[in-house]
């Protein structure tokens, strides 16, 4: 049995131009997955698309903006249309405009945090959920943090939505389970990423973060990735409704 063979299935990934996004869509790829390469510009999105098939993968660049549902909706649309069916949801786009507490949080920030971490998030799920229904059979995966599990005084609302999908996940898991549709969520800390870069980019504040967490070094991508490949293959076909931490060990090291 190939346990973490993806091949003849199709992935939507969002947010895969760059960082932890591309890593996995690339892994996907490099396992015989079919690969919907999605973010808000084109170009970078027809970049790593060309890249995977250049190496022999099959991609499609299908650009979006997770805040418009009509695009999502096109998204969608266009993976059937290409390949027929989907099997594989990453929803791992996501925004962070607000750094500070949330006695300082404005009320349109938090609503276009909700909608794009969140709303975002349940408006793919529900547009996938049939084909995978039908066939019995499906992979959702959220990418979260462990932002969503501790507690920030400088980023409350990016945990506040983080959790928020930990709970979206639940439920999905839940109304979904008897049609064999599986939903996990994936929960880094730091990973070094343009998305991440204000949390490390400073020496200090990177030696000091190194130092928190038991491996003793900051994510890379691929550690994410690797973890994506699980949940989506046949190796996790017996897990749902599940976060999976992968942080070096940050959130159990000793105080």
């Amino acid at each position: 049995m190939k346990l973490f063979d993806l091949t003849g299935k199709v992935a939507i990934v969002t947010g895969s131009s760059r960082g932890i996004g591309r890593a996995i869509a690339e892994a996907f790829a490099e396992a015989g997955g079919r690969v919907v390469i999605s973010a808000r510009n084109a170009a970078p999105c027809e970049e790593v698309a060309a890249a995977i098939r250049a190496k022999g993968g099959e991609a499609i660049a299908v650009p979006a903006r997770i805040s418009d549902k009509a695009q999502l909706e096109n998204l969608v649309a266009r993976a059937r249309e290409v390949w027929g069916h989907i099997d594989i949801l990453v929803c791992n786009a996501a925004v962070n405009p607000h750094y500070g507490s949330l006695e300082q949080l404005t009320d349109e920030l938090f609503e276009r945090m909700m909608v794009n971490n969140v709303l975002s998030n349940l408006w793919l799920s529900r547009m996938v959920a049939p084909d995978m229904r039908a066939r019995r059979d499906g992979a959702i995966i959220f990418i979260i943090s462990t932002a969503a599990l501790r507690a920030s005084t400088m980023l409350g609302m990016y945990g506040v939505t983080k959790s928020a999908d930990y709970a979206l996940c639940r439920n999905l898991a839940a109304e979904w389970g008897p049609d064999n549709v599986r939903v996990n969520c994936i929960a880094p800390s730091v990973v070094t990423t343009q998305f991440a870069r204000v949390l490390y980019e400073d020496p200090a504040r990177r030696a000091a973060r190194e130092a928190g967490t038991l491996l003793k070094r900051l994510g890379e991508p691929e550690d994410i990735a690797g973890v994506a490949l699980l949940l989506a293959a046949r190796a996790g076909a017996y897990i749902t409704g599940q976060t999976i931490v992968v942080d070096g060990g940050t959130t159990i090291a000793p105080s």
